[in-house]
């Protein structure tokens, strides 16, 4: 008789949930599980592209032990994909290769990601660790080499490197993924053919954005006001792109608060207005989300869980469905 009633009470409660508005359900979990976190390990980068936002302020890098704690609180609190960025992350390829493996083999996360202007890649780090990677996503702001050297980005080669880092990607099933900012040198680029001929499984088109203490004056380390651009012209670039199906749009009323950042001494950073929160190392992931805007609409209109997972029977842009005429 218990266990008969014990059923009912279930079911009862389960019809109930089931008639829950989904409203109050966002309500209930906006802004507590952080399913896709990006980790700015370093601000250190070996570029100087004008328009960053996550400017070399300190030299700081947490050490691996604490790194890997950072990780796991997150882990536990619902996190589902992690981005290593930077600053440049290959500066540390030893660093970023033990926590990516952690991430992989410990953590067991369905997607590990790394974002880099690919200058200091090497195809045996890649090799190593390929098995444990979803995802590598280079920096490509222009096919310009000119163009390349003038954002800061560029030493004359950008170019061939993204072509060869895209070869990596498909020999070691990893999905290949470009970021794009579009600025005021660069939103009238054509990158049509080069798109066509790469076939990345992903392409993000940023809007240049402005972050308060980053690169909004000349007293900042950058001064993004130079490369900025109105809606209209950001329009201009996407209009000549978004035939593309890997083709993802972000412009800034969308980048703001969608993101969840963590910096270099695991905190929160609020890109509406760079507000900084305590370290998850020393008060955890639950209390330091409360003190941050992370808007959940914005995230999901933007497309922030996709498949991001690898799959070794069917890696999209990297293997068999990326052209066979990659070359540069």
């Amino acid at each position: 008789m218990l266990l008969a009633l014990a059923l009912i009470s279930l079911v009862a409660v389960v019809l109930v949930l089931a008639f829950v508005p989904s409203s109050i359900v966002r309500q209930q979990t906006k802004g507590q599980i952080p399913v896709s976190v990006n980790y700015f390990f370093t601000r250190k980068c070996n570029k100087s592209c004008g328009f960053c936002f996550h400017t070399a302020k300190t030299s700081h890098m947490e050490d691996i032990s604490r790194a890997k704690r950072g990780l796991q609180l997150l882990q536990r609190a619902g996190m589902k994909k992690i981005n290593f960025a930077g600053g440049e992350p290959f500066l540390y390829p030893k660093f970023l290769g033990e926590l990516v493996d952690f991430c992989k083999e410990d953590l067991h996360l369905e997607s590990v990601s790394i974002i880099t202007n690919g200058s200091l890649v090497r195809e045996e780090w890649v090799r190593k660790h390929a098995k444990n990677i979803d995802i590598l996503a280079c920096s490509c702001d222009s096919f310009d080499e000119n163009m390349n050297i003038e954002i800061g980005r560029g030493t004359g080669n950008q170019v061939e490197i993204l072509y060869r880092i895209a070869k990596w990607c498909r020999k070691n099933e990893i999905k290949f993924k470009l970021n794009t900012v579009v600025t005021r040198l660069n939103y009238e680029e054509d990158m049509n053919e080069h798109i066509d001929t790469l076939q990345p499984f992903r392409w993000k088109v940023f809007q240049v954005l402005i972050v308060e203490g980053e690169n909004d004056s000349e007293k900042t380390l950058r001064d993004a006001r130079r490369f900025t651009i109105s809606d209209k012209q950001f329009e201009v670039f996407c209009s000549k792109h978004r035939h593309h199906k890997s083709f993802v749009a972000e412009p800034n009323r969308l980048m703001a608060s969608s993101y969840l950042l963590v910096d270099e001494y695991m905190r929160f950073i609020d890109k509406d207005g760079n507000k900084l929160t305590k370290s998850i190392l020393d008060v955890g992931v639950e209390a330091a989300m409360k003190e941050i805007k992370w808007d959940v609409d914005a995230f999901q209109e933007r497309g922030g869980v996709y498949e991001w997972t690898k799959e070794n029977e069917q890696v999209e842009a990297c293997s068999t469905g990326m052209s066979e005429k990659l070359v540069w």
